[in-house]
């Protein structure tokens, strides 16, 4: 796999002169629309060879997208693109071209006795034209991995990427112009404005991945023309550290996943339980940690900036805020470095004791900080996660089985990780999606297609049936019937 590099100076200015004019939402609809009204989905060997075609683009478009993402962002580790933005993807595409065949075929249902020898059955069909909204934190990934999905299961698709990643929507929209026509995938530019006109158009499917805050107004849009809608959101997602548990290989995991893309994950552990006592053992090991991973974050190309100035800005207000109501505030900064707002590159932080009603405490964090809080029993831990809204994902570090098994019951979240963290949206084979706050509706797997497909249930009658028996004029037949059926032995 080749590798792009993470200057932002390669990458050319944001600019939308290279876009058709007709780029509007309710345009790129009507096209598709009609484009589904005489055409239809596609078939098995047209999904096959476009799923096939995306993934030679995405391997050939590497370099253009990691520069464009590392520009977009002010720096974005080259290496953490790869993992995150293609690898990803081309996995995708190579599991649902293993699986297709077997995803579309019809499902035999059973059928009660009284109605044989009818017959009965599920089949999959394109739910038709569906809209697709990508956030801006891995917009590659998140952008093209629904597109997967909604092409393995047949549909047309209008995609509207992150307008906070202009470059980059601007290469995955050429990307897509090449590998698809335009009446089955389109793709829409534009700010806030052409969002919410997107979300308001009357798809046969809506997937959006974002804050659970826009959530609730897409989905709002959504309903006035009864769209369905997948919500892939976030929340604050927490790590548990189990008495007995190494805490130096617990922190190891702990903060990969926290720094990865500084942060800027929805499934990023949000928060740490931690048991009493042994907070200063567990900041000692993610100081050691942090200096393993980045000796120096000012010029360190695999160490992410923060994606805009709004962002980094609202990150310190949380740090600020945090301390002024008395938490305890340790920034790990290896090699003592001044770094400048303006490269929005924002040390890691841990807060020891940030009161409940605090930002940071409240709100998704979505950047390099963790705050810190001590539990005295695993059952109090457990406790304190289930007070607050589902997460999107949950960490749990431990050795004894039983514990583990009881964490994993007692809470509820929209996937997990045991020993490890982020790890489980690479597993193909496993659906990902929250669940209340924390979204709604899950893709990847088999739960992937079935989410842009319609399961049509046919009955199939037989030549020789005895329905005849169940039509009017009612008589004494059809009371017998009923009798024999309900179990009543007189039917007055």
């Amino acid at each position: 796999m080749t590798q792009a590099p993470s200057t932002p100076t390669s990458a050319p200015p944001a600019s939308t002169s290279a876009l058709p004019n007709d780029n509007a939402p309710r345009a790129i609809f009507e096209a598709l629309k009609r484009a589904w009204r005489d055409q239809g989905g596609l078939t098995y060997e047209q999904r096959m060879d476009y799923l096939d075609k995306l993934g030679d683009a995405l391997e050939r478009y590497e370099e253009r997208l990691a520069t464009a993402v590392s520009a977009d962002f002010g720096n974005r580790s080259k290496y953490e693109t790869a993992m995150a933005e293609v690898f990803i993807p081309i996995s995708g595409v190579k599991y649902v071209r293993r699986h297709l065949r077997s995803w579309m075929r019809s499902e035999r249902r059973g059928v009660s006795w009284i109605f044989l020898p009818a017959s009965n059955k599920i089949i999959h069909q394109p739910l038709g034209v569906v809209g697709i909204i990508a956030p801006w934190n891995y917009p590659i990934q998140l952008s093209i991995v629904p597109l997967i999905y909604a092409i393995a299961a047949g549909n047309r698709v209008a995609l509207k990427p992150s307008e906070l990643t202009p470059r980059t929507s601007e290469v995955l929209a050429e990307l897509i112009a090449e590998v698809f026509p335009r009446d089955l995938v389109g793709v829409v530019i534009g700010g806030p404005d052409v969002g919410v006109a997107f979300s308001k158009l009357p798809f046969d499917h809506l997937f959006f991945t974002g804050s659970t805050s826009v959530g609730r107004h897409v989905m709002r849009a959504a309903s006035d023309n009864l769209v369905p809608v997948t919500l892939e959101l976030g929340g604050k997602s927490p790590v548990i550290v189990a008495p007995g548990y190494p805490m130096d290989k617990a922190v190891e995991r702990i903060a990969q996943g926290k720094l990865f893309n500084a942060g800027q994950t929805c499934i990023a552990p949000d928060y740490a339980l931690v048991p009493e006592g042994q907070v200063d053992a567990f900041v000692a090991a993610f100081q050691a940690q942090v200096k393993a991973y980045y000796p120096s974050l000012a010029d360190n190309s695999d160490y992410t900036s923060i994606v805009s100035e709004r962002h980094y800005d609202r990150l310190v207000q949380l740090v600020a805020e945090a301390r002024a109501k008395g938490a305890k505030v340790i920034e790990v900064n290896p090699a003592g470095e001044s770094l400048a707002p303006a490269s929005r590159k924002l040390a890691p932080t841990l807060v020891i004791d940030a009161p409940d009603d605090s930002g940071i405490m409240q709100d998704e964090i979505f950047g390099p900080l963790l705050p810190i809080v001590t539990y005295k029993t695993i059952d109090e831990a457990i406790a304190y996660i289930n007070d607050r809204p589902r997460p999107l994902a949950l960490y749990h570090f431990d050795r004894d089985h039983d514990r583990t098994k009881r964490v994993l019951q007692k809470t509820t979240s929209g996937g997990a990780c045991v020993n490890d963290t982020l790890l489980h949206v690479g597993q193909e084979d496993l659906p990902f999606g929250g669940v209340g706050p924390s979204g709604m509706g899950a893709y990847h797997g088999p739960e992937g297609f079935q989410t842009f497909s319609h399961k049509k249930a046919v009955f199939h009658q037989a030549r020789l049936n005895s329905a005849g028996m169940l039509a009017p004029p009612y008589g004494k037949t059809l009371e017998r019937l009923m009798n024999l059926l309900i179990g009543k032995a007189n039917r007055k």
